[in-house]
């Protein structure tokens, strides 16, 4: 008996490795970039990885203030300081380890909570998120295979009245305190099972607070040894993009619920066992999705995953593990990314398998593995067209200054070519080489670039987890509530050019006329005519020499007072204002070159509600008149 135990353990080892060995040379992909930036700062420091700082959308922002621990970026680091850098295969064959880990947990839980435990476990390979996402170097899969640890080992423990399973479950989920925030949910969802099972053992309860004490040590350590807490920083990074307004949020909840359904086969969903209510409640959160969009997947998504949660109730450990996670989920999160509820894709396969008959257990299986790798190969040939593309351009790397206006892997890839981040409001030079994608958050530029090479992306199997039309809401619901799109759309289009010079055509300027874009290099926002902190334009000299003027307006909410102007990189003029209003700033007209930089700096700025811009003083007119 015992060798048939760990045969089977084995075999859920095999499988997990099958499941990664297709995918590792996986590139590096969607939010890699910034965990590796860590493990690169690990190498000189290696106690605070993340008190380094990187370009997010043009913004240097403070790593500090990411919505992660710095665990991944200590276990990448680990590798990066053995091979030397970073190269896909072995880091991708490294963290196959955390794919197991969490495989073996599933298997000793379904074990315990189900009697087709072999079923629970293969539905849990095939979810499409761990397919997808275990593919990468982020911080979802490390942070779920200590969830699955930390959650089997207490279960063992209180069952067993096991120390060593208490210690191993204390220790995991200290470390998913230090892998992401959300592993507090693990205190309640835990306290709830101790409980009922086992309330007066004792020795249990701290083992429960492990998760938000590491939080809370990480949080001290940092404030006492870097003055700064993460979780305040976070909460600044988290208001002034408006992350979390509440429009953000609805779509996040909508998206989850979307998710819920595809955790397992919609097919075995509509099979598990519930109150009867279950399908009044689906079927009408399926016709109000089918009102707010016509597209059959939307609508039969929601109404399966309501269906989901609804079958989910009266059923224990189950109920509250999932009910408990997808609240906090819906609290917590903005994105409503599919990979936020892979910590509760190992009770929804419990469930399925307990509900299910055995054919149609294989039946959901097959489809929903084949579904997760055909995502998979979508995923893979999106990142490895990025990587292909900037191989292509190491010639152009070699010879010019390179910037990347994209975020994700494209930019990584470019940036290991020796290209830069493209940061907001930089001034294009002539001969500068700028590779910009349509999909990976680019900034806008008003530089004249002659096209040099161009590719776009769109894998044959018509699947998308994400892509320029916008739908899906796998990785993002901000356009789209999709679970995926069935589409052969192209994911993205990428552009590389040179930047040409120019002669300004216009002595002054409105910054809401069109034919006055070309002449603006940064910082003003049309057509509102908002500035940020610093806006340059470049303006014709007129024959005859005439005063240089700025003609601005500071509305009764701006809290600029004082501005400055330089001309050709001279300061000309700093003026003070005591109220709002519209004030115009006139400088002595000289003569010099056919065209003239102007730049305005404001000494402050601020954000308008639902408005993610830098807001300074709105600029009118500028010119020589």
């Amino acid at each position: 008996m015992k060798a048939r135990s760990c045969f089977d353990w084995l075999v859920v080892a095999l499988l997990a490795i099958l499941l990664r060995a297709p995918f590792l040379n996986q590139p590096v992909q969607g939010d890699d970039p910034y965990y590796l930036y860590g493990a690169e700062h690990a190498q000189i420091d290696p106690l605070h990885p993340l008190d380094t700082k990187y370009y997010f959308q043009g913004d240097l922002v403070d790593m500090r203030g990411h919505p992660h621990g710095p665990l991944n970026a200590w276990a990448l680091g680990a590798l990066l300081a053995i091979s030397g850098e970073v190269r896909e295969i072995p880091f991708h064959l490294a963290y196959i380890l955390w794919s197991i880990v969490a495989a073996l947990a599933m298997w000793s839980l379904a074990r315990r909570f189900c009697p087709r435990p072999k079923c629970a476990t293969l539905l849990f390979l095939a979810v499409p998120a761990f397919a997808i996402n275990g593919a990468s170097l982020e911080a979802d899969l490390p942070f779920l295979a200590l969830w699955m640890l930390a959650m089997a080992s207490f279960v063992k423990a209180v069952e067993e009245k096991s120390r060593a399973a208490l210690i191993v479950s204390a220790v995991s989920g200290a470390l998913a305190g230090i892998a992401a925030y959300q592993s507090i949910l693990l205190t309640p969802i835990l306290a709830v099972y101790l409980f009922h099972k086992r309330r007066h053992w004792m020795l249990a309860w701290p083992a429960i607070l492990a998760a938000p004490a590491a939080i809370a040590a990480w949080q001290l350590f940092e404030y006492f040894s870097r003055g700064a807490l993460p979780a305040a920083m976070l909460a600044g990074y988290m208001s002034s993009y408006h992350l979390q307004a509440g429009s953000n949020k609805l779509h996040s909840a909508a998206a989850l619920i979307v998710h819920a359904g595809w955790i397992v086969s919609p097919l075995l969903v509509l099979l598990l066992r519930g109150p009867r209510w279950r399908w009044i409640v689906a079927a009408a959160a399926a016709a109000a999705g089918a009102f707010h969009d016509l597209n059959p997947l939307f609508w039969f998504s929601l109404g399966c995953g309501v269906l989901l949660l609804c079958s989910a109730i009266g059923r224990g450990l189950l109920t509250v593990w999932i009910w408990t996670f997808f609240a906090g989920a819906a609290l917590i999160f903005f994105a409503g990314s599919a990979r936020y509820l892979l910590p509760i894709a190992a009770p929804v396969a419990i469930l399925a398998a307990r509900d299910c008959r055995r054919v149609a257990l294989l039946a959901g299986f097959a489809l929903q593995m084949a579904l997760s790798l055909g995502l998979a190969i979508v995923n893979y040939q999106h990142w490895d067209a990025y990587r292909q593309f900037a191989r292509s351009l190491s010639a152009e790397t070699a010879q010019h200054r390179v910037w990347v206006n994209a975020e994700w892997g494209l930019r990584y890839y470019l940036e290991s070519e020796g290209a830069l981040p493209l940061p907001a409001g930089q001034i294009l030079q002539p001969g500068d080489i700028v590779v910009t994608s349509d999909l990976a958050l680019p900034l806008k530029t008003n530089s004249l670039i002659s096209p040099v090479a161009e590719a776009q992306i769109d894998p044959r199997i018509p699947l998308r987890i994400i892509s320029l039309a916008g739908r899906s809401a796998y990785s993002h619901a901000a356009r789209g509530l999709l679970p995926f799109e069935i589409s052969r759309a192209p994911i993205d289009r990428i552009h590389a050019g040179v930047v040409v010079e120019r002669a300004p055509r216009l002595t002054q300027l409105d910054p809401a006329d069109p034919d006055a874009a070309p002449q603006i290099l940064r910082g003003i926002y049309a057509p509102d005519r908002w500035m940020s902190d610093q806006a340059t334009v470049i303006l014709k000299r007129p024959r005859q020499i005439t005063p240089l003027r700025v003609a601005i307006f500071i509305p009764p909410q701006a809290p600029a007072r004082r501005l400055k102007v330089f001309v050709d990189g001279r300061l000309a003029a700093e003026e003070s204002f005591g109220n709002s209003g519209a004030y115009v700033i006139a400088m002595p007209g000289e003569d010099g070159p056919p065209q003239v930089t102007v730049t305005l700096m404001v000494d402050q700025t601020f954000f308008a509600p639902g408005d993610q811009r830098k807001l300074g003083v709105i600029v009118t007119r500028i010119g020589f008149w």
